[in-house]
């Protein structure tokens, strides 16, 4: 790789290579390789442009966390038994469990999506047991959907089982004080996810 004349592809292929040189590669060591790999490349083009140390760290934050909510975010899903779900209906299992009863013209629109690819979600969620549809009580022509009472049941039994496992490894990896940090960053991370 010719380091005085930084070429991003060279830069891409140099970290397949390092990952393809060791079965279990070092994170770390993979890290500090591509810090060290933009540096070099992009080193003199930061240096003027409104990139400020806060932003650098602010970005760099941002990796780290999205990276670790989603690990976090894949252990907590293995501990539950996997279903069949699209990502588009669990989003719609999700919005009726925390909203409760809606029509499929509401769903579409809080999805952003069309009424008929609603419909056809909804259609196979009530093949899966998942949900149910009754008259609307002040509408007769309008259908309401809602959760089956057997899938809630099985929905609380899926959080209960992540819980378990959140709380045995918040109690085996983090100590006390380290357990009072992370209640402290939960207000932050709520205010993000509320942005």
């Amino acid at each position: 790789m010719n380091l005085n004349s930084p070429d991003p592809a060279q830069g891409v292929a140099y970290v397949r290579a390092a990952s393809v040189a060791s079965q279990h590669p070092a994170p770390k060591s993979l890290q500090l390789t591509c810090t060290y790999f933009l540096y070099l490349c992009y080193g003199p083009y930061m240096a003027h442009s409104s990139l400020t140390p806060n932003t650098l760290s602010a970005a760099s934050l941002a990796g780290e966390l999205r990276i670790s909510l989603g690990k976090l975010t894949r252990r907590l899903r293995e501990q539950a038994h996997p279903g069949d779900f699209t990502s588009a209906q669990k989003s719609v299992l999700l919005r009726l469990d925390r909203d409760g009863a809606t029509t499929v013209s509401a769903l579409a629109r809080a999805e952003s999506v069309r009424p008929q690819s609603m419909r056809i979600t909804v259609a196979k969620l009530e093949a899966m047991k998942a949900v149910s549809g009754a008259p609307d009580p002040s509408d007769g022509r309008q259908t309401l959907v809602d959760l089956t009472p057997s899938f809630r049941k099985t929905l609380k039994e899926t959080r209960a089982a992540k819980e378990d496992w959140l709380v045995r490894a918040l109690q085996a990896q983090l100590s006390p004080q380290e357990q009072r940090e992370l209640a402290a960053a939960m207000k932050l991370l709520q205010r993000l996810a509320d942005f």
